[in-house]
């Protein structure tokens, strides 16, 4: 799957515009906030957010920024795992969750070191990416991705349970973000 597959698909997850009362980012277009919009030089209105622009903000700030690409070159479901995850939590999120669950998965440092959740793919969790599944082979990729899985709807959960009004969007959250 390319990068412009993921992004169709977050884009019709996402839908057009939005603006709802419950959604602490405000106005989106495309999944995309106001303010990110106004950070990547956008300064019309939300309603009118081109595409071509949603795709390219995309692109750069949730894939190449993160470098979830390179562990695409590793383990292709994981990284798209990790690019609908950052575009949900952001990318610092979705990296900290690779890395929670690669440090678990270790055996205790005994496969790879533990590395720093700092929530930034560099070549320290690459190395221990590229460990992780030389050891556990083809099924490991499909384990990993259930561990950030799992990290993901605790904290789903986590978020309605500490903002009633985000109960608004945890059936959604977990119907089409986990699995």
């Amino acid at each position: 799957m390319t990068i412009d597959h993921l992004i169709d698909a977050v884009l019709d997850r996402e839908g057009g515009y939005s603006n709802h009362p419950a959604d602490r980012g405000g106005e989106t277009a495309f999944g995309i906030t106001a303010a990110v919009a106004r950070a990547n030089g956008y300064d019309g209105a939300m309603r009118d957010l081109p595409l071509a622009t949603a795709r390219a903000i995309y692109r750069r700030l949730y894939w190449l920024g993160p470098r979830f690409d390179a562990v695409a070159a590793r383990a292709p479901l994981v990284a798209a795992e990790l690019f609908d995850t950052g575009v949900n939590m952001g990318p610092p999120v979705a990296a900290a969750f690779l890395q929670r669950a690669l440090n678990a998965l270790n055996r205790g440092a005994s496969d790879y070191p533990d590395m720093p959740v700092d929530g930034r793919i560099g070549d320290i969790t690459l190395a221990g990416l590229t460990a992780f599944l030389a050891w556990r082979g083809a099924g490991g990729e499909r384990v990993l991705l259930k561990a950030i899985e799992a990290l993901q709807g605790e904290r789903y959960v986590a978020l309605a349970e500490r903002r009633p009004a985000n109960e608004a969007f945890l059936y959604g959250w977990l119907a089409n973000r986990i699995g």
